[in-house]
């Protein structure tokens, strides 16, 4: 069992982590592509930002990941310029799409990324993203990922980090509560926001 840096190899292990967590900690059920989750929430990071992803690794192969941006509008810019065109023809945004509606609000997201950082974050310019299988959960392994994320953070010069999770993921709450995130104020419904100081 280990902790390490992302590598290539490991693009579609985190991709299918990301697919099989995204609700809560399980799947996300009735869209058209399950892929587009990962799309969103884990492959521009390992595709932009390899030096800011590490992975847990068991007998089994790769169960978890840590991945993240070092500047959230930097990031999102790039994004737009450079992950969404890719996805034009595939997943156009809803506003020019005849798909169902079932993942509207993804392909919002894919095409037009937008967080809260800039306005509300300011102190915590960085933002993670962290997912563990269900096999890799309750044995320290998400602490130890975040502590070596924020190294790797600290040394890029971050002040800070913040993530988003859903209220309706008490587990998730309670544990960033646990490693000492200190929770923060965000305007977005359903949505807790918590931030971590690094310097």
């Amino acid at each position: 069992m280990t902790i390490r840096p992302y590598r290539p190899s490991d693009f579609d292990a985190v991709h299918l982590i990301c697919l099989a967590t995204a609700n809560a900690g399980v799947p996300m059920t009735g869209l058209p592509d399950p892929d587009i989750v990962g799309h969103c929430f884990a492959d521009p990071y390992v595709t932009f930002e390899p030096e800011l992803a590490f992975v847990y690794e068991d007998g089994e192969g790769v169960a978890g990941y840590v991945i993240a941006a070092l500047d959230t509008t930097a990031f999102e810019n790039r994004w737009r310029a450079e992950w969404s065109p890719r996805f034009i023809e595939s997943h156009p945004p809803p506003s020019v799409s005849a798909e169902p509606e079932a993942d509207a609000w993804l392909r919002e997201f894919l095409h037009n990324p937008s967080s809260p950082a800039a306005t509300d974050f300011s102190d915590y310019p960085s933002h993670l993203h962290i997912d563990l299988l269900a096999r890799a959960r309750g044995a320290g392994r998400g602490r130890e990922l975040l502590a070596v994320l924020f190294e790797a953070l600290r040394a890029k010069g971050s002040p800070g980090v913040h993530l988003l999770v859903g209220r309706n993921n008490p587990g998730a709450v309670a544990f960033y509560r646990t490693v000492g995130f200190t929770e923060l104020t965000t305007s977005v419904p359903g949505i807790a926001a918590f931030g971590m100081r690094l310097d």
